[in-house]
């Protein structure tokens, strides 16, 4: 016959824990108010209140809470509520007492030194409970010392000391910091945790130098806060010349639901770009969406996506997803499924070149607004094939544009590009002939006098890391080994982060849907910086993977490809620069022509599609699109579309 023994549940054995104390304490405070020798002949009324004391603590610490903490994460949030729970059991055992006993036997001055005597009591335990359970024997004694990372942190601030507490308690932690280095320079000589902060971020070299002679060298620096560009391309400078690895710290806003351990990330090349975090009127962004009915077309690429997933988090009535992708529609269908189940939604399999199957969409999920994102955009394949370029950049936009229109939708938002000045690509002159129907009938939409659909256009730059990106395709060229290609030394380019473009987007559609008439057919534009050089993008790609430009991986000048320009633009000469009221956005001028007409040459470049005439639809392309292939950079002075 086998006997099972039972543990006692944690909270009855930290519960009991606590009437010891209280008990105690009611004693040795009465010990330290009296003496010794009164304590040994306690008079009967004073057994009962110490019996009763421990009776009201006991009440009152359970009902409290005290108990649904856990011992080894006590903290200050803990101690508070000791205080609490202590001053509400003394608050109520001294009517109880007095009403019983008439506290003749007991000194009243007793209860404020137990207050205090209390409060230690249970508090102490907590307090080495913990501090045994985050150092441990293993970190007292540092036998595993040898077995861990050494690293160096960059970054004094709430980041950096979870991260080393993390550490510290964990016993099959990875790393053992070394120390820390301060971006600001006011925290030096000074610690966190026994950590000690070593210098300023200008004294980096010499601080990994001093680390290296005195303990042992790092090898991985750790970025615990967002930095500008020029500070982290000079920490990726000293990592390269001592062969120590860099990452960064994953943000509190990166962790997922249910995720706990702390876990680090390689600096990613939008790191790099140091572009300062734009802010957003996101109660602007929610008022502009949340209860409407909205629909996206090319849901399943890069920026429509990044729309649906942003658009979500702002609770529309309905969301509807629009692609000619299967299976970019189901995965994006899939991650809302899991980010947002409660999300009433619709994934429609459907081309924005089938005008009729658009009307049917519309009239079904009655939208009140469309993101427009269906675009070929890869510039080379466009360029290949012009013909399904022109279909679906110009005709399918035409038809989204005029399908809104007939449907009563609120708002439409054009997704446009910085290719689309002075185009040298057919894919550029293509969404500019996009942006100048938008803006068309946006005019036309104003000049009716009556409420009707608003048109909106924003333009931007690259995006990282996005469909056709070349970020990517350095990736994929690095995991095969190299060569890198570039193809131009001073090819150059603007890019922002997906993210941040969408939540510009955003930003622009609530502008734009309550910009007042004069503002009729203007673009929003994006600031989108600095440009970046490509060559340089490869660089620190191959850097940033621990590897040597040129020596470990090979970077290989191929040559412009047809269509491409070495250097963008984002606004035309011809459309003069206005400010907006956010400082991300900027407006320009519309340079537009009479609808009609332009209609009239939409139909005609269809025809040509249909016809498969590919040399007469580049000749008309060039015709109403004067600016198309000006020059290598379009830098002569072109015509407004006419």
């Amino acid at each position: 016959m086998k006997f099972r023994t039972h543990r006692l549940p944690r909270q009855t054995i930290a519960f009991l824990h606590d009437l010891g104390m209280a008990a105690l304490s009611f004693l040795l405070a009465l010990g330290l108010r009296l003496g010794v020798d009164p304590l040994l002949r306690l008079p009967a009324d004073a057994w009962l209140a110490l019996v009763l004391f421990t009776m009201v603590c006991g009440i009152v610490f359970w009902h409290a809470g005290l108990y649904r903490g856990i011992w080894r994460y006590a903290s200050l949030n803990d101690l508070v509520a000791i205080v609490r729970a202590v001053t509400l059991a003394l608050l109520v055992f001294l009517p109880v007492t007095f009403l019983i006993t008439r506290l003749n036997e007991l000194p009243r001055t007793s209860l404020i030194i137990n207050w205090f005597v209390l409060i230690f009591l249970l508090g102490a335990p907590r307090l080495l409970y913990r501090i045994f359970k985050d150092r441990g024997f293993d970190h007292v004694l540092e036998r595993d010392r040898h077995q861990r990372v050494p690293v160096l942190l960059i970054g004094v601030g709430d980041r950096a000391e979870v991260f080393i507490r993390e550490m510290a308690r964990d016993r099959d932690g990875p790393y053992e910091v070394l120390g820390l280095v301060d971006e600001k320079g006011t925290r030096v000589g000074r610690r966190i945790h026994g950590v000690p902060v070593l210098g300023h971020l200008n004294e980096l070299a010499r601080v990994v130098e001093s680390v290296g002679a005195s303990s042992r060298l790092p090898q991985k620096i750790i970025v615990t806060k967002r930095l500008e560009r020029d500070d982290l391309q000079r920490i990726l400078d000293i990592a390269e010349g001592r062969g120590i690895a860099i990452a960064r710290l994953r943000r509190l806003t990166e962790f997922r639901s249910g995720e706990e351990k702390l876990e680090l990330k390689p600096v990613a090349i939008e790191d790099l770009l140091g572009r300062t975090q734009t802010t957003l009127d996101r109660a602007a962004m929610r008022r502009l969406i949340e209860g409407r009915r909205v629909l996206i077309t090319g849901a399943g690429g890069s920026i429509g996506g990044e729309l649906a997933r942003q658009i979500a988090s702002f609770s529309p009535a309905h969301l509807t997803l629009l692609d000619n992708s299967e299976y970019a529609l189901y995965t994006i269908g899939l991650e809302l499924d899991e980010a947002f189940a409660d999300l009433p939604r619709s994934l429609v399999l459907g081309d924005v070149r089938d005008r009729a199957h658009l009307d049917d969409v519309m009239a079904a999920r009655a939208p009140e607004l469309v993101f427009h994102a269906a675009a070929l955009k890869h510039v080379p394949m466009v360029e290949a094939n012009p013909i399904e370029g022109v279909r679906t950049n110009v005709i399918g936009t035409r038809n989204t544009a005029e399908a809104c229109r007939k449907a009563g939708v609120a708002a439409m938002v054009l997704i446009s590009t910085d290719k689309a000045i002075n185009p040298s690509s057919v894919m550029g002159a293509s969404k500019r002939l996009a942006e100048t129907y938008c803006q068309a009938l946006d005019i036309a939409e104003r000049q009716r006098g009556k409420p009707g659909t608003r048109f909106i256009t924003v333009r931007f730059g690259n995006v990282l890391g996005s469909t056709g990106s070349v970020v990517p395709l350095f990736h994929r060229q690095l995991a095969a080994g190299g060569p890198l290609t570039v193809t131009h030394p001073e090819m150059t380019r603007y890019f922002m982060t997906v993210r941040e473009a969408v939540e510009l987007v955003l930003q622009a559609s609530a502008l734009g849907a309550v910009s007042p008439r004069t503002e009729a057919g203007k673009i929003y534009v994006l600031d989108m910086g600095e440009p970046v050089k490509i060559i340089d993008l490869a660089h620190q790609v191959i850097r940033l993977a621990g590897l040597r430009p040129n020596k470990d991986i090979e970077i290989v000048i191929t040559g412009p490809r047809p269509g491409e320009k070495l250097r963008e633009e984002v606004f035309h000469e011809a459309e003069p620069l206005l400010p907006t009221s956010h400082p991300g956005l900027r407006l320009a001028s519309p340079r537009t022509v009479n609808l009609e007409l332009l209609n009239r040459s939409f139909t005609d470049l269809e025809a040509l599609t249909s016809q498969r005439r590919e040399a007469d639809l580049l000749t008309m392309l060039h015709r109403l699109v004067p600016e198309f292939g000006a020059g290598e950079d379009c830098a002569e002075t072109a015509t407004a579309v006419s």
